[in-house]
């Protein structure tokens, strides 16, 4: 039997503690990979590592390069802000590990392609966990495009709208950060966005504010225009401020217009339009797609499955970069007022 992977999760507070709670002890269960220390510079976060995943306390840390230094490690899973994402893959690479992390890949595009370059050039493998994207819902609704039976995909509406306007309703770092939107929020949809159209960025133009009702220091709704590589355009609606919350996290409003129906995923529920023979819509309910675990653990998964010499999962660094391109490529027009040729602005920054 072959030996489980060995990893060091860094950020157990936060988002950081769900890992430790909800994903991270299938691997385990599967024998796929263990814990072998964890790292955070708040004791009480540390305690999630020992409560959910069975790490004793010495083998929790407040410094990285030691909880590395002390413990050899297959991989590195990395669940800290963003600003702080490079630092932690030079260690990792430093000490000759592979790497998951949390998305972004870093908060700005050059300190993304830094660690793309880096990575490559270390002969590493690392993938970025954007979630939403492999959902049970969206996981449907993309079969449904791809599966031919309703012809040639024409566009795609987005929509994801929230009343989270007081300060901390969203969590107070978000209240306080540039772009908290596209940042937080959006970057997660033009993942969905690209996954269902199968093709990239090719333009984008943002329309990007904040209404005088919002708590924020950012940007906190949104109104874009993307145009794929293969010619699909989309259209996306979000919005952090408003009034009501119509669709929110993990219940998306999705509507893909195709050549013979239209599909139509509004908050988890997937269905099928057609004019009927009086012209009004009729809807026919579609089947989700089962499988044992969605979203991360699921991701967790396929990268172990990668490590041990499976296929490269969907969300690896090489493909993950275009969604980066895409998200920092949205925050230049929202900022430019200009719309930003996708494809032009990687190639600038790689």
């Amino acid at each position: 039997m072959v030996d489980s992977l060995r990893y060091i999760i860094v950020g157990t507070g936060g988002f950081g503690a769900h890992w430790c709670r909800a994903f991270l002890p299938r691997l385990t269960e599967l024998g796929k990979a263990r814990p072998v220390a964890a790292v955070d510079l708040r004791p009480d976060a540390l305690l999630n590592a020992q409560q959910h995943l069975g790490l004793p306390a010495d083998r929790c840390y407040a410094d990285l390069n030691r909880a590395l230094d002390e413990n050899p490690a297959d991989f590195i899973i990395i669940v800290v802000p963003p600003a702080h994402h490079e630092t932690v893959v030079d260690a990792a690479l430093a000490h000759d590990l592979h790497i998951l992390s949390e998305k972004p890949i870093a908060d700005t595009m050059a300190g993304c392609a830094r660690i793309y370059h880096k990575v490559n050039a270390a002969g590493k493998k690392m993938a970025v966990t954007m979630s939403h994207r492999f959902d049970q819902d969206k996981q449907s609704l993309e079969a449904a495009i791809k599966s031919g039976k309703y012809g040639r995909l024409n566009y795609i509406v987005h929509r994801f709208t929230h009343d989270c306007r007081k300060f901390g309703s969203w969590g107070e770092f978000r209240h306080r950060i540039p772009d908290p939107l596209l940042v937080e929020g959006t970057v997660h949809h033009f993942d969905i966005l690209r996954s269902l159209t199968g093709a990239d960025g090719q333009t984008v133009y943002a329309t990007t504010w904040n209404p005088p009702w919002g708590e924020y220091a950012g940007d906190s709704t949104a109104l874009i225009n993307l145009t794929m590589t293969n010619g699909v355009p989309c259209a996306y609606e979000g919005a952090k401020a408003n009034a009501t919350t119509l669709n929110g996290w993990g219940n998306d409003y999705l509507r893909a217009e195709c050549e013979d129906g239209t599909l139509e995923l509004d908050r988890r529920q997937l269905r099928v339009l057609r004019s009927g023979p009086d012209g009004a819509p009729v809807a026919e309910p579609l089947p989700l797609l089962e499988r044992p675990v969605w979203m991360n653990a699921w991701l967790a998964e396929m990268f172990c499955d990668w490590l041990a010499g499976g296929p490269p999962p969907p969300n690896h660094l090489g493909d993950n970069i275009q969604c980066a391109a895409l998200l920092f490529a949205a925050i230049e027009s929202a900022h430019t007022h200009a719309p930003v040729d996708v494809q032009a602005y990687l190639q600038k920054h790689l």
